[in-house]
């Protein structure tokens, strides 16, 4: 296994978050390695870790200046072994291909643990949607899709939004895959209502998130009224876990965006969230903007000379990671401890580090890894697909059920598999093995692949 990953890291040394992606995993899994040997001797870990496609183009756009851009687009599909291709699209200025492969990798155990038949890819660009004009934005969506819909279709990859890519962005999208292709068909997700979306899918992964924490508090007989909760980011991910929290009882007092975040003692209530979701969605702006409606809440810019981050230094019980990768450090994983948090449940990508993961299991917390605990969004893309094929839409009620369904399933799957490999009570462990083991035999039954 160690050999697999100095193999991976020389092959592509500079794609940090994918060797540490690619670390968890395998960490997790040894157990399962020396229980089936057949395992190793099909060479399943050089296979699932090698993506089986990689995309990249240039993409070619003009401003509103009438000046030529260039940015660069990704498509990763990861592995299909239990379904076409599914994940979304990123776009901002930090991603390249070792980003994108992180996302991919992750995802390909994600969708395996929704139950749904749904293989893993991600794709996006470093296009930076912030301070475009709808105008710009569509001509680079455009240009992007021109490309990248000779490589995808609803039985083959279906992407959907991610961080950069919401509701205008996929019309966008859609539109112009729509007039290469001249077919209407579900080749996205996370669709507008009125032509062929689904209720829930904005909300999927915030809600998901906050079931799966609901289903850890209550294995261990507690529940969410009542607590306390840190949120980073003020995204759909942040915006509707911080809903879901309201609805069953908790409060949240911070939310940030790559600028600073909010400290608000008294808490948030419905009217502050629709406050924010009207700055955030509608008008664009910061969430610095939050002091000037409520003064008695507290701004606190980013500062590039602190080695931890703030938010998570707030007394707390429950943390919820929504912003990006690696935003808790050892130091904010210290800081979680030392103020009484005892949950930590990621609605983003994978935002703990390693060395904060270690802390929070070796003084057991209830921590869920982002592949298990945000998995809702990708289980309702998966339900959008399914209404999709069937010309039809479903019920909020009927939506939300299976989500909750599906998040229960999630949460008792991840038990059973930490139980069954000695790991009893690590959703992170537990989440791993599930989903490497779904994968890998539904690879071994397809052959040499």
């Amino acid at each position: 296994m160690t050999d697999i990953l100095e193999l991976i890291k020389n092959k592509d040394p500079q794609q940090h978050e994918f060797h540490q992606a690619v670390d968890e995993v395998l960490a997790s899994v040894r157990p399962v390695l020396d229980r089936n040997p057949q395992y190793r001797q099909e060479a399943v870990l050089a296979r699932i870790t090698e993506p089986e496609r990689v995309v990249m183009f240039r993409v070619v756009w003009m401003d509103d200046q009438e000046q030529v851009q260039v940015n660069r687009g990704f498509r990763v599909e990861m592995n299909s072994a239990i379904g076409p291709y599914k994940g979304g699209l990123r776009f901002h200025p930090s991603v390249n291909l070792g980003i994108i492969k992180f996302l991919a990798f992750e995802q390909v155990f994600k969708n395996s643990l929704t139950t749904l038949a749904m293989g893993g890819g991600k794709g996006g660009s470093d296009f930076n949607p912030k301070g475009k004009s709808d105008n710009e934005v569509m001509r680079f969506c455009q240009s992007f899709m021109t490309e990248l819909s000779r490589h995808i279709g609803p039985d083959t990859d279906i992407p959907a939004g991610d961080i950069g890519v919401g509701a205008r962005e996929i019309g966008y999208l859609f539109g112009q895959y729509k007039r290469l292709r001249n077919e209407f068909t579900g080749v996205l997700t996370g669709k507008s209502l009125n032509w062929g979306g689904s209720l829930i899918r904005p909300e999927a992964t915030g809600y998901g998130s906050v079931y799966f924490a609901a289903e850890m508090l209550g294995a261990n007989n507690d529940t969410l009224e009542g607590k306390t909760c840190l949120v980073s980011g003020s995204g759909n991910v942040a915006q509707y876990t911080v809903e879901k929290i309201l609805d069953l009882g908790g409060r949240v007092i911070t939310l940030s965006d790559s600028s600073g975040y909010i400290y608000d003692e008294e808490g948030l209530d419905r009217d502050k969230l629709a406050w924010i979701m009207e700055l955030k969605n509608i008008r664009r702006g910061r969430i610095k903007e939050y002091v000037d409606e409520y003064p008695q809440a507290v701004y606190t810019p980013v500062d590039p000379g602190l080695d931890y981050n703030p938010l998570w230094n707030h007394k707390a019980d429950c943390a919820f990671p929504s912003a990006t990768q690696n935003e808790i450090n050892e130091k904010d994983g210290q800081h979680l401890l030392d103020n009484g948090v005892r949950l930590v449940c990621e609605g983003a990508n994978m935002p703990t580090v390693p060395a904060a993961i270690d802390l929070f299991v070796d003084n057991k917390l209830l921590y869920a890894p982002g592949k298990a605990a945000n998995a809702g969004g990708v289980a309702v893309s998966g339900l959008e697909m399914a209404q999709n094929s069937m010309r039809l839409s479903w019920p909020r009620e009927e939506v939300d059920g299976r989500l909750k369904h599906i998040m229960k399933s999630i949460h008792r799957t991840c038990l059973d598999a930490s139980a069954e490999y000695g790991h009893q009570g690590n959703y992170m462990a537990g989440a791993n093995i599930a989903g490497f083991v779904k994968v890998v035999n539904a690879m071994l039954d397809q052959g040499l692949v």
